[in-house]
């Protein structure tokens, strides 16, 4: 998204704030001069063509030199944080646009497809329950970042446990690509991806499911048992107490759950694993 100043006949990038984005969303809020920033709608959301507004705008030419040369992928996370918020972590993956200073970057010259595992496991509950003991204020800075028990990139060029015809870099990216490319504006990050055509359906539900096959795949990753894995579920009470207040369930935790068995039973007998999703991820919708 762009726009030409009338004054100057320059080109403009938005400013994107921290509370723009939120986890695997780069549509979380928008701005509107009379009111402020509000939370984007679900109709928004299931709008391809929807872009976010900001508050602020930058010359484009200002921020093409500010990149690095050779910048192929680009993501921001939250500087604003705390160990008893809801999440801890909250990246996304943003278009290359300006950003304000609570919004610090994670850029990569590596391919698309590497960082984008990245993103999808710094949004994993099992990396935000470490991230949680170590974050000890309000701002989760570069140092803390650098602490966080990142996966080795050579774990994703490994063959899945629970479906060895695919490696655990495609299984994962499958995932985060639907969960990322819903808009026009991201079909060509899509594309660095392996994913090519239109971008996905913004689906709640299927979204949820989406989710919790990844977070059960970072458990697993990251070697933790199924009693590790429901204790790590229940030092999320805000999670929680927003899945029992719109489902009457912790339904988060249960999905996770229900995803870690079956992951476990296919890494035991051999059989692969079958997403109860239909289409499967990767697929249109």
């Amino acid at each position: 998204m762009t726009k030409t100043s009338r004054a100057k006949n320059e080109r403009m990038l938005p400013l994107y704030e921290a509370k723009m984005f939120h986890q695997f969303d780069h549509r979380w809020a928008t701005y509107f001069p009379e009111s402020g920033f509000r939370e984007v709608t679900l109709t928004e959301k299931q709008d391809p063509g929807f872009a976010v507004l900001p508050r602020y705008w930058v010359r484009e030419d200002v921020v093409r030199d500010a990149l690095p040369d050779g910048l192929v992928s680009m993501m921001g996370f939250r500087d604003i944080t705390n160990g008893t918020n809801e999440r801890t972590v909250i990246a996304a993956k943003i278009p290359p646009v300006a950003v304000g200073h609570t919004a610090p970057l994670i850029v990569s010259k590596r391919p698309a497809q590497g960082t984008a595992c990245l993103l999808a496991m710094l949004d994993s509950f099992a990396l935000d329950y470490v991230a949680r003991q170590k974050v000890g204020g309000t701002h989760l800075t570069y140092n803390y970042l650098q602490q966080f028990p990142v996966l080795h990139p050579s774990v994703f060029d490994d063959k899945c446990a629970w479906q060895e015809e695919v490696t655990v870099g495609r299984w994962v990216l499958e995932r985060v690509s639907e969960l990322l490319c819903t808009t026009e504006d991201m079909v060509a990050y899509q594309s660095e991806l392996g994913f090519d055509g239109r971008p996905f359906h913004w689906k709640p539900e299927r979204r949820a499911l989406l989710r919790a096959e990844l977070d059960a795949a970072f458990f697993h990753l990251y070697g933790l048992d199924r009693t590790e894995t429901d204790y790590i579920m229940e030092t999320f009470p805000i999670v929680k107490r927003h899945d029992e207040a719109a489902h009457g369930e912790y339904r988060t935790k249960r999905l996770i759950l229900e995803v870690y068995d079956a992951l476990a039973e296919s890494t035991r007998t051999g059989n692969a694993y079958h997403t109860p999703l239909d289409p499967p991820p990767g697929s249109k919708t």
